[in-house]
Formats: structure tokens, C-alpha cells, sequence
């Protein structure tokens, strides 16, 4: 079996996926992406490191389809990491003005599937001696005043599930981390919820935060690049995912220039 390993990384297309992607391949990792939306050509025209599937990862058989595909084509080396970085956005709308189907899209793409893609791959790390899963989780995971009901349950429940992945496992070289992005600014995920359909009037108690972050950028513009692009956030990512944070377990990394200080 070869020594370089696969990283599994949902979300490459754009983003911290399509950044985390490059960066992984930059590092000599054979990269499997998961896309609903075609991979760029600068991801395809790496025809040795790199294979993509595009595939809807709400679907039942998604899971087992990526681990197989994965396997399949780099057939010499195993699994070492699972990047979730797919993900969408709610309306911002508290447990009043919450709609079912709002609701259940966010916890289908934000929780339901990471989880699932997880189950598939910790089976087949548990065989092969590790690895490492890194969950792109927010600063929703930990706070109750920048989103909406629903994204805000379903990050919570992904940090929960990360602390519990990296309880269940350790013993059995598996880690499991999160990040915690603050506002990156070269992302598509504002696309899957545009301005019109958010519930205004909770936005207004949410807004104020968000300003907070605002503030922060717009008193240092010079300095924010480094910490709202999502080249630096696939750096941490890259990190979590390798040797070099071997007694880093369970934790959720803010990337936010201090935004997660408050």
C-alpha cells in the first residue's frame, strides 16, 4: 500500500473546499472531491492526485458512494482524512417564523450528511490503522446570536458530534477536529440563502454581531485577507488533517482574527 493517503474533502468546488483541495495536493495528498456542482479545471487538470464525484451528499447511497469511488481511484492507498466542508446557510430565522423545509435542508446538508460520511469513512479508518476527520463547523457552534435556528442547531450538533467522534475513537487513531471560520469573503455559501428570503426582523437582532466582525475589517482591511480567504483556513485545515497535530483531538479551531474572543 502506498504511503500517500487520500483526503476526502466535500465542498470542492469552491470555497474552503476548492482551496482545501488545492492545498492538500500542494502537500503531496491524493485528493478525492465531492461536488454537487462540477470541479474547476484547475482541480481536474491534476489527472494523478486528484478524482471527483459529483454527487448531491443528501442522498442515501452518497456515503458508500464516495468511500467506494475514492477507493477505486487511488486503489494503493488509504483513507487518512475526511475534510467536511459542505455546507449552506438558513434564513436567519428564529423557532417562530421557522419552516419546515428550511429546517430540514439545513440539518440534511449541514449534519445529517457529514455525519453519515463519517460513519462510512471511520469503518474503513478503523481497518487501515486511523485518520483523521476535520469538520468545518462556525462560530454558530458555540454562540446562539449569528444565525438562524436551524444553522445554528446544526453546527451546534456538528461541534457535538466532532467532540464525541474524537472520545469514541482515539483509542483507535482516529482524531476529529473542527474549525470555525469567521466571514470569508471568496465563498459561495451566501448563494444558498439570498438577502430577499431572510426573515428581516430576526436579522435585525443578529446584525449587530455581525457588525462587530465588520468593524473588525473595515479598521484593518490591510491585515483581514489573511484571515477571511479560505487559502487560510485550508492551512489549518491541512494541519488538523496531518501528523503535525497528532495530540490535537476533539477541539474546535476558530480562524476569525479574534472574532470568537467575544
Amino acid at each position: 500500500m502506498s504511503d500517500k493517503k487520500i483526503a476526502i474533502i466535500t465542498g470542492a468546488s469552491s470555497g474552503i473546499g476548492l482551496a482545501a483541495s488545492t492545498t492538500f495536493l500542494a502537500s503531496d495528498w491524493n485528493v478525492f472531491g465531492v461536488d454537487l456542482s462540477p470541479a474547476p479545471e484547475s482541480l481536474m487538470s491534476n489527472t494523478t492526485n486528484f478524482s471527483f464525484l459529483k454527487v448531491d451528499i443528501t442522498q442515501s447511497d452518497a456515503p458508500s458512494q464516495i468511500v467506494a469511488a475514492a477507493k477505486s481511484a487511488f486503489s494503493s492507498s488509504r483513507i487518512g482524512a475526511l475534510l467536511n466542508v459542505a455546507g449552506i446557510m438558513d434564513k436567519h430565522a428564529g423557532v417562530d417564523k421557522l419552516l419546515d423545509a428550511d429546517w430540514e435542508k439545513v440539518m440534511a446538508v449541514n449534519l445529517n450528511a457529514p455525519v453519515k460520511l463519517m460513519r462510512e469513512v471511520i469503518n474503513d479508518m478503523k481497518a487501515n490503522g486511523g485518520g483523521s476527520i476535520v469538520n468545518v463547523c462556525s462560530k454558530a457552534s458555540v454562540s446562539g446570536a449569528v444565525a438562524g435556528a436551524a444553522y445554528t442547531a446544526s453546527k451546534h450538533a456538528l461541534f457535538g458530534i466532532t467532540k464525541n467522534t474524537a472520545w469514541m475513537y482515539k483509542d483507535e487513531g482516529i482524531r476529529c477536529n473542527a474549525i470555525a471560520p469567521g466571514g470569508v469573503i471568496d465563498t459561495n455559501i451566501a448563494k444558498s440563502s439570498p438577502p430577499e428570503t431572510w426573515d428581516m426582523a430576526a436579522y435585525a437582532k443578529i446584525k449587530p454581531i455581525h457588525d462587530v466582525y465588520a468593524d473588525f475589517y473595515n479598521l484593518a482591511p490591510e491585515k483581514f485577507p489573511k484571515s477571511s480567504n479560505s487559502a487560510t483556513h485550508a492551512a489549518v485545515l491541512l494541519f488538523l488533517a496531518s501528523d503535525a497535530s497528532a495530540g490535537v483531538n476533539g477541539v474546535l479551531v476558530p480562524v476569525d482574527s479574534g472574532w470568537s474572543t467575544l
